[in-house]
């Protein structure tokens, strides 16, 4: 197998990010494609209480076992399965479980500090950026997280006011700059999904 094509996925909380990698998924095929979610690889912390979780801030670089998941994605580069974390966002912290990923033509890697980290950023064929409205990015992120992770009302606003809207200004909006497409509106803007459809497909052609 030739070297996969590895794409970046980022933008903020709520932008659209998963809907933009789903479609791209749907659009190539799943025999030949996987998608890797950063939030998989948030750090483990079962050695601390609860309490202590809570109040670990998700939304800065720190929070995530960078390494770990560079380390996994040259091994699939390499042509080498990976065993993938699980999170539990309800318990903030990881599970015992894995999910084995095998390697394909194609990695997406999705998540809000994709591009944040020099040496993951230098591994990436394509760098996307989602750029969405605040506050659709919001009410996507209040929805989810009640409906999705057992969170409050109270707990998702003051997490956001507080954490998630400063570090999306200080961490995730400046990486827009080293992207190399932007798509404003996330998944709804289907003319530049096909644009991007297109240039992977080209790639792997290339490759094949």
């Amino acid at each position: 197998m030739s070297k996969p094509v590895l794409i970046g996925l980022t933008g903020g909380t709520g932008s659209g990010k998963t809907t933009v990698a789903k479609t791209i998924i749907e659009e190539l095929g799943h025999d030949n494609i996987v998608l890797i979610q950063q939030d998989s690889y948030y750090k483990d912390q079962s050695h601390l209480s609860f309490e202590d979780r809570i109040k670990t801030n998700y939304d800065h670089p720190f929070a995530f076992d960078t390494e770990l998941l560079i380390e996994h994605l040259e091994d699939l580069m390499a042509g080498k399965s990976i065993d993938k974390p699980v999170y539990d966002f309800s318990h903030h912290t990881r599970t015992d479980e894995v999910v084995t990923i095998n390697p394909c033509d194609v990695i997406v890697l999705e998540g809000i500090l994709v591009l944040e980290n020099e040496q993951l950023r230098d591994m990436l064929d394509i760098k996307i950026y989602v750029d969405t409205d605040n506050d659709v990015r919001f009410i996507r992120r209040l929805l989810r997280d009640t409906k999705e992770r057992g969170r409050t009302m109270d707990s998702v606003v003051n997490q956001y006011l507080g954490v998630v809207r400063p570090m999306h200004q200080q961490f995730i909006e400046p990486t827009k700059k080293y992207a190399d497409i932007i798509i404003p509106e996330g998944g709804y803007n289907k003319v530049a999904i096909d644009i991007l459809v297109t240039k992977v497909k080209s790639i792997l052609k290339e490759l094949g």
